[in-house]
């Protein structure tokens, strides 16, 4: 089975002679269709970096990053967008929702960019906002709503559409506990109809959706098929 996201012996670093931050070393990892795989690790450990990576924000210093078998290094900045728009889901911890649009307008924008109807991206934006329990505030703006509705109105953008990968940088962080189980459900529902996800979080009980856990530490990768507390053993305190 095609991988949808390889990583190979992908660095990142920053800066220049004894200010250089090494924040991912030599990197190797295949997700594939149906999986999802949960990313942990202490702060500052790089996790933030891969996501980047793996959603084309970022370009390695040495290594391919594929997604679908494209090597994102290649591709010039209008193919890239169109990756990000078409392929790519990104849940952003911080939201990234424009204030001006309501729920529904925000969830659509990706697909109206990609050149669908407004009628056929306000459908499916609608389903999506369905999806996450957010039907009835379709037509709010960001500002009417709570932290954790915002948080689900992301995750239904980052949702919508044919994505075959989808990336959650700590999609339930703004959440309850209960809504965060059903944000979980519907990440989980979507890599099971055959997309790939990366989910980067510090929670074991979230860790355990994933069909495999990794663990980072100073950029390292460790890659386990143990149970989850064999990597749950390796976390520091994170602040």
């Amino acid at each position: 089975m095609t991988a949808v996201l390889e990583f190979r012996d992908v660095h990142r670093t920053h800066g220049d002679g004894e200010a250089t931050v090494h924040a991912l070393r030599g990197v190797t990892l295949t997700v594939r269709p149906g999986e999802l795989v949960a990313v942990m690790g202490p702060s500052g450990s790089g996790k933030s970096t891969l996501l980047n990576l793996a959603g084309g924000l970022d370009r390695p210093s040495a290594g391919d990053v594929l997604v679908d078998g494209t090597d994102l290094e290649k591709l010039s900045h209008r193919k890239l967008s169109e990756v990000r728009r078409r392929t790519v889901g990104y849940v952003f911890q911080d939201f990234n929702l424009l204030p001006s649009l309501t729920a529904v307008e925000n969830v659509a924008l990706p697909l109206e960019l990609d050149g669908r109807s407004i009628r056929q991206a306000r459908r499916a934006a609608l389903a999506a906002l369905g999806d996450v329990g957010l039907g009835d505030l379709a037509r709010r703006f960001p500002d009417e709503m709570s932290g954790g509705q915002q948080q689900r109105v992301a995750i239904a953008r980052a949702l919508v559409g044919d994505r075959r990968l989808v990336l959650a940088d700590e999609p339930t962080g703004a959440l309850d506990s209960q809504t965060g189980e059903l944000v979980l459900r519907v990440l989980r529902d979507r890599v099971d109809a055959g997309a790939a996800g990366l989910l980067v979080t510090h929670e074991a009980r979230h860790a355990g959706w994933a069909d495999r856990v990794i663990f980072l530490r100073d950029g390292s990768l460790i890659d386990t098929s143990g149970p989850l507390g064999s990597v749950t053993d390796l976390l520091e305190p994170t602040s």
